[in-house]
């Protein structure tokens, strides 16, 4: 799944080689996928895009806003799989689920492995989509301080149950992190994915806040995580720590092996020794 990282640099590749190509032909995908959501027709869809031109592409937690000029946005989010910039003579994918080819017969693929939001809202609209709207401060946004990230977590102490990781990957609390990058922001913070933020004294909470920024810096400076393509199809360049790879394997820092557990939903990683 993508994350605030490969979502920020999705949209700086597109502007970089997507901004101002005028679309001939959008479809949606040739394969039906019950997970991947639409708000279209196929019609429609072919229809609103015709004649387009791509404008200045916006990131915003885990999702993408496209304008699509005059008048529409095209949605991307919460997806995984692949989302390729295609030469005028590559080769498309036999299974897409989402396809704009342009003037200079360029065109991108967007071919998920998961589950994801594609989708086309008249120009304003797209605010209203939930998950979307209301969307809290992102660790890449200037308003998202240390007294922001502080008395976030004062605004959540009544829920006794409340954990690190249900703090960094749960509710949109801090939009674009999921469970990927928040392995390593927890590691590099020295707490256990349980431990509960009702302990978060105030250096605690300093030295997490300042691993989210650190770590989510590192990964977009970096291109992405190791295991995720960009729009050109290259690999990103940070390599986790913590992943299914680390498992059973020693700890980086103290040697003592790698545990998982299932928690909240998702895979955990941790050193019981480094991470209290």
């Amino acid at each position: 799944m993508f994350e605030l990282p490969e979502i920020v640099n999705f949209a700086k590749q597109f502007n970089e080689t997507l901004k101002g190509k005028t679309i001939k032909e959008g479809s949606l995908g040739n394969k039906p996928h019950k997970f991947v959501w639409y708000n279209r027709t196929h019609e429609e869809f072919e229809k609103l895009t015709k004649g387009k031109k791509i404008g200045v592409t916006k990131s915003k937690g885990k999702w993408l806003f496209i304008p699509l000029d005059p008048g529409y946005v095209l949605l991307f989010g919460e997806c995984g799989g692949k989302l390729l910039f295609n030469s005028p003579d590559a080769k498309m994918p036999k299974t897409y689920h989402l396809y704009l080819i342009f003037t200079d017969d360029s065109f991108l693929t967007f071919t998920t492995q998961m589950w994801g939001a594609m989708e086309l809202y008249e120009k304003g609209e797209e605010r209203n989509r939930q998950y979307a709207k209301d969307m809290r401060v992102t660790p890449v946004e200037k308003e998202f301080t240390f007294e922001y990230f502080s008395r976030l977590i004062d605004s959540l102490l009544d829920d006794k149950k409340r954990s690190v990781k249900g703090l960094l990957t749960q509710d949109q609390l801090i939009p674009g992190l999921g469970n990927a990058i928040a392995q390593d922001i927890l590691f590099k913070a020295r707490l256990h994915p349980r431990f509960l933020i009702s302990g978060l004294d105030k250096n605690k909470r300093k030295k997490l806040y300042d691993e989210i920024i650190a770590t989510v810096n590192e990964v977009i400076e970096k291109g992405g995580r190791y295991d995720e393509v960009d729009l050109y199809n290259n690999p990103g360049g940070y390599v986790r720590i913590l992943d299914k790879n680390a498992a059973g394997k020693p700890c980086p820092v103290c040697g003592k092996v790698i545990e998982k557990m299932q928690y909240l939903g998702g895979t955990c990683y941790f050193c019981s020794s480094c991470q209290a």
